[in-house]
């Protein structure tokens, strides 16, 4: 079994977020590089490279990882709220921060020591910038879609095979984690890889109506030879049962800053229109609430899964996926109630409410989507219940 690495009202919530010098710290580089740019990486599809270098000296990647790889050591809550915090201005710069800090959970927790030591420091601080590339083996162990690679053994690591679509924060010299089905076996592997491997390319074939300055690609594996060196566990399924909580919730970090964010545009429109919208059914006090209980549900279950020792919890592994569902609906609810507040102003084409139902729909899509977690929860109830002695 793989182990986990243990490293009173809504605006009180909100000051001890701000009161965290980590957070404070990063709050000051979002407002000095990522706030003026927030405009061309949305309507221009600029992807912000140098301001993730930037964050990332701010440690906004290291919380989840340990102090001897360079990390802060204080864990998933600080690194969800690292995520949230710049989710507040830019949705896809929270994205592709996500994407860094679980590539980071990824190295954190493989037993692959030397891979650990050698990529987990420069992922963590930024140096390298990584992705994810688990969304289609994350839909394949849930039963929705086909696993896309396959591997083939071979002396000295294994030949993989196969499209990968859509794997986002890549450029030249990025890195991102894959699991392939091996070949004529039941088992799968996952590794870390680049566009450095000899056989595998990037290419950019789709346009997005949001999250254009992710740099999302789709990656082309023809005879690439991944490195025994690389693998990160083979076979990985209790692998990927310890990474996925972590994978999962972290994700909250997103639906909680574009929330905040959205209730801040409904105050801003309520100076001119309150008159008005205090006819509408969502209210800045009820999604306010609303955000505060998710904040702290989200923060506890992220101090509860840094104390988990890698065995099986399928309590806490339900209460996550249900607090993601509650994630990506407050999303869409306060995108909304924003759109309607600002009313005409918020339906010119960059409108900061018009950026924010696009980003919403993101949060509800991404994997694990909207109906990819509540087929999950049904999978879950469906499941024999444990006896206990």
């Amino acid at each position: 079994m793989q182990t986990i690495s243990k490293s009173s009202n809504h605006k009180a919530s909100s000051a001890t977020l701000d009161s965290d010098p980590a957070i404070a710290n990063l709050r000051t580089v979002i407002n000095q590089v990522l706030t003026p740019k927030v405009q061309d990486i949305d309507l221009k599809g600029e992807y912000p490279d140098q301001i993730m270098h930037q964050l990332g000296t701010t440690h906004a990647f290291a919380h989840a990882v340990s102090t001897d790889y360079q990390g802060s050591g204080k864990g998933l809550k600080t690194a969800i709220q690292s995520i949230e915090e710049i989710s507040k201005d830019c949705l896809s710069t929270g994205f592709i921060t996500w994407c860094q800090v679980a590539c980071t959970w990824y190295l954190e927790n493989t037993q692959n020591t030397t891979l650990k030591a050698e990529m987990l420091p420069k992922v963590a601080t930024g140096q390298v910038l990584a992705g994810t590339g688990l969304s289609n083996p994350m839909k394949h162990f849930a039963d929705i879609e086909k696993i896309a690679l396959t591997a083939t053994r071979v002396d000295g690591g294994y030949i993989v095979n196969g499209l990968l679509p859509w794997v986002s924060n890549l450029g030249p010299g990025h890195y991102f984690g894959i699991a392939a089905k091996l070949a004529d076996s039941e088992d799968y592997m996952m590794a870390l890889v680049s566009d450095a491997l000899e056989g595998m390319s990037l290419r950019l074939n789709a346009h997005f109506i949001a999250l254009e300055g992710t740099g999302t690609y789709s990656c082309v594996f023809r005879d690439a030879f991944v490195p025994d060196e690389w693998v990160l566990a083979s076979p990985c399924e209790e692998y990927v049962a310890c990474i996925r909580p972590g994978f999962i919730l972290t994700q909250m970090g997103m639906g909680l800053g574009l929330a905040d964010s959205c209730i801040e545009l409904m105050r801003r429109s309520n100076k001119r229109l309150g008159h008005v919208n205090c006819y509408l059914d969502d209210q800045v006090e009820d999604l306010a609430d609303a955000l505060h209980m998710a904040r702290l549900h989200t923060y506890s279950l992220a101090d509860q899964l840094n104390e988990c020792t890698g065995l099986a919890d399928p309590q806490l592994d339900r209460e996550i996926i249900q607090a993601r569902v509650t994630g990506a609906e407050l999303s869409l609810r306060s995108a909304q109630a924003a759109m309607l507040h600002a009313g005409a102003r918020a339906y010119v084409h960059g409108s900061p409410a018009e950026r924010k139902l696009r980003e919403a729909y993101f949060v509800a899509i991404v994997t694990p989507a909207l109906k990819h977690l509540k087929k999950m929860l049904a999978d879950m109830k469906q499941q024999p219940a444990l006896s206990v002695a």
